[in-house]
């Protein structure tokens, strides 16, 4: 990796660190380079303007997303092992980072703003969800899953599960959301099994 591929993946840490905690919104080059000691006209050649760089923040936000949930998920056995995997990562991650801070903030920023950034959101959640019934649909497949278990009302309930935990971990700092959004899992997963 170059010196210039360096950079731009540490401002895009920073960024999205900034955009997790102040919103996506709140970006500017201007604030990004007083934040990373760099010149603002270097930020410009590599990001050209807000929306590129509110876009960007997103890419960055959902390949460590994909890096740190979904692709350790899917080393996991085909059919339930791997949708316990992927709540357990996806659990962990959101304790320990701010990436999903980022998708859950900005998506209650831009839910009513149409243009390319609300786009990207759409695509990314959507992808998440696709990605979640895949694995769930494969369940039913490998016979953990009743044949008749509905694999995108189960995306819906975990979706809501991690909506849930982040609300309650993030910002009503209970110390037992991790156990409240696991006993949840457990009740759609038990819901679902084949008895």
């Amino acid at each position: 990796m170059g010196k210039g591929e360096q950079t731009r993946l540490a401002v895009l840490e920073q960024a999205a660190d900034v955009a997790a905690r102040q919103g996506l919104s709140t970006l500017t080059i201007g604030d990004l380079a007083t934040r990373t000691r760099l010149s603002k006209s270097g930020l410009f050649a590599h990001f050209q303007s807000k929306e590129a760089l509110q876009l960007a923040v997103l890419a960055y936000a959902r390949d460590k997303f994909t890096d740190e949930v979904l692709r350790p998920a899917t080393r996991t056995r085909r059919g339930e092992p791997r949708v316990r995997a992927l709540f357990e990562h996806w659990l962990r991650v959101s304790q320990e980072s701010n990436a999903e801070c980022l998708f859950v903030s900005a998506s209650a920023e831009f839910d009513d703003q149409p243009g390319p950034v609300r786009d990207q959101l759409v695509r990314d959640h959507r992808d998440c969800s696709d990605s979640i019934i895949q694995m769930f649909r494969t369940g039913i497949s490998e016979g953990d899953f009743r044949e008749d278990a509905d694999p995108e009302q189960f995306a819906y309930d975990l979706h809501g599960i991690m909506l849930g935990f982040f609300h309650a971990h993030r910002l009503l700092g209970d110390p037992r959301a991790p156990e409240h959004a696991r006993r949840s899992f457990e009740a759609i997963v038990a819901a679902a099994r084949r008895h």
